[in-house]
This record gives C-alpha cells, sequence and structure tokens, in this order.
C-alpha cells in the first residue's frame, strides 16, 4: 500500500517536470511544423510565438483545411524526428517513462480512481516549476488550488482501498484493444472538423489514450503471469502507451502546455477512474466511500482551476 502510493506521488512528480520539458521542445520545432504561410507575421520572436501558442496555436489568414494540413503535418515522421532529437523534449520523455513505469507499479496496490487523480496533480508540479525556474507568480486563487490539490491527493491516498483488481474476462482484453482504432479514428475526425483546436482535443484523446494503458495494466495485473504476454491487454497497452506519447507530443505543439495538459487530464481521469469501479471492482476502504468521491472531486477540480487560470504555462 504505501510503496503505491510513494509511486503515485513520484509519478505524478515524474510527469509535471517532464510536461514543462517537453513543452520548450515542441516550441522550438511548432514553426518548423507549419507552413510558413499560416504563420503570423509578428510570430518570429520567441515571446511572441509563445503567445500565440497560448490563444490557441499558430495562427494565421488560412481556413480549415489548412489548419487540418498543418496540424497533420506535425504527424509526419519528419516532423516527429524533428522533435526526438530536442534535448529538452528527450528529457522530458525520459522523465515520462519512468513516470509510466512508477504508475505500473501504483496500480498493482492502489483502485484506478485513486492512481489517475493523484497523478493529475502533476500539473501542480509544473506550477511549481513555473514559479521556481521562470519566475512566474501565483496568485491567491492559485496557491488555494495547489493546496486544495494536495488536500484531495493525500485524502484519496488514505481512503482508497489497497489490493488487486477482480479478475475480468478476455472480452474486456479485446473491447481495450478496438478502442485503440476508435482512437485513431477521432484523431483522424479532430483533423478533419477541428484543426484550430488541436491543442485542447489530441491533449485530451492523450489522456483517453494513457488512461486506457492504465486500465490495460491494472487488469493484466490481476492475471497469472503466464498468461500476461498472450493477453490481447499487454498489446493494447503498448498501443495506447505510443499513441498517448505522439498525441501529447503534438499537442505540445499547436498549443500552450496548459491547453494541453487540460485535455489530457480529463482523458486520463473521469473515464478510467469510472471504467475501473465498473470493470475491474476498484472502491474505497470499507465506509469511508464518501470521502473517497470527495477527494477524487477536490483533486480532479483543483487540477482544473490550476490550469483554467494558466498557473503551468510555461510556453513563454
Amino acid at each position: 500500500m504505501l510503496l503505491a502510493v510513494l509511486a503515485a506521488f513520484a509519478c505524478a512528480l515524474c510527469y509535471g517536470a517532464g510536461s514543462v520539458l517537453q513543452s520548450v521542445g515542441a516550441a522550438r520545432t511548432a514553426t518548423a511544423t507549419a507552413p510558413t504561410s499560416t504563420v503570423t507575421p509578428t510570430s518570429t520572436s520567441t515571446s511572441t510565438a509563445s503567445a500565440s501558442a497560448s490563444a490557441g496555436g499558430v495562427t494565421g489568414q488560412a481556413g480549415s483545411g489548412d489548419g487540418a494540413r498543418e496540424v497533420a503535418a506535425a504527424f509526419r515522421p519528419s516532423a516527429l524526428a524533428h522533435l526526438a532529437v530536442q534535448l529538452p523534449y528527450l528529457a522530458g520523455l525520459g522523465l515520462d517513462l519512468l513516470g509510466w513505469l512508477l504508475s505500473l507499479l501504483a496500480v498493482r496496490g492502489l483502485p484506478l480512481f485513486a492512481v489517475q487523480a493523484i497523478l493529475a496533480g502533476s500539473v501542480g508540479v509544473t506550477a511549481v516549476l513555473a514559479v521556481a525556474i521562470l519566475g512566474a507568480r501565483l496568485s491567491r486563487r492559485e496557491v488555494v488550488a495547489l493546496a486544495t490539490l494536495g488536500a484531495g491527493m493525500v485524502l484519496l491516498a488514505l481512503t482508497a482501498r489497497p489490493g488487486r483488481a477482480d479478475p475480468a474476462s478476455t472480452a474486456v482484453s479485446w473491447g481495450l484493444v478496438a478502442g485503440v482504432p476508435v482512437l485513431v479514428g477521432l484523431v483522424g475526425l479532430v483533423l478533419w472538423a477541428w484543426p484550430r483546436r488541436a491543442g485542447a482535443l489530441l491533449g485530451l484523446l492523450s489522456g483517453l489514450a494513457f488512461g486506457g494503458a492504465a486500465l490495460c495494466a491494472r487488469l493484466i495485473e490481476a492475471r497469472p503471469w503466464s498468461d500476461v504476454p498472450t493477453d490481447p491487454a499487454t498489446w493494447a497497452l503498448l498501443a495506447y502507451g505510443g499513441l498517448g506519447l505522439a498525441l501529447f507530443a503534438v499537442a505540445l505543439q499547436r498549443g500552450a502546455v496548459t491547453t494541453a495538459m487540460a485535455g489530457q487530464c480529463a482523458g486520463e481521469t473521469l473515464l478510467p477512474a469510472l471504467a475501473g469501479t465498473l470493470l475491474l471492482g476498484d472502491g474505497a476502504r470499507a465506509g469511508l466511500a464518501p470521502l473517497a468521491v470527495l477527494g477524487f472531486l477536490v483533486a480532479v477540480l483543483a487540477a482544473f482551476a490550476l490550469i483554467i487560470a494558466g498557473a503551468g504555462d510555461v510556453d513563454g
């Protein structure tokens, strides 16, 4: 129990710091992946480009078709390869991978709703780093949100029922596999219908992907080790993880880090928490269910409050 709680909190630290570093690397490649005709003349300086990204991504006079093409361009192998050689992005990716391994340890001993809500606290880490590294100032409301976030996370850690998930049928594993192409289809829909909102929407889809990976990990953990290599959920876990990393990288290129994190926070907490409760028997300690629900809501709402306030905006 204690090890799982420590792993979840350490994972939040890794994710928060990793998002800062990844956003720095993504900002260096954002202009390079956008057609020059769609970039405003005033976005040549780093600070102005960052402000433009914070307002909703690379701006310009092009229509929705051009917006879709510039977002799709970020998915080209050459664009992703250019991003992959940025040292800040690689450092952030390394922290994300470490955080992911810690999350796998966390879901071995804690229900998904607790782990995912604690991971939402990574936005608080981003806010603190923005103050420590970039000299940002937090308002009184943001300080209250940070304290509330911490209280919600502690409440979750104290009320979540420890232990393994209930065994689930193979149909659940295949259902998770089927979710991968559905997620890819939603990416295509975003590119076609809402390219100008790609930062938030791709962040949301990356959160769903990471939430799917967490759900797979929680499900696999209840299986005998001999069944893990052949379980469809094992392969779905790898697909969700890779898809989540790619989507979050592109989301950072198309918008502010806070915008991407807002979507990711929603995607990786709400639906996985519900699925874990309904499918895997996740729950709270006896008699503490109301406090567990309160901790979950407090942590998630406080994370959203920080995101909306822009406390974690490190694009500048």
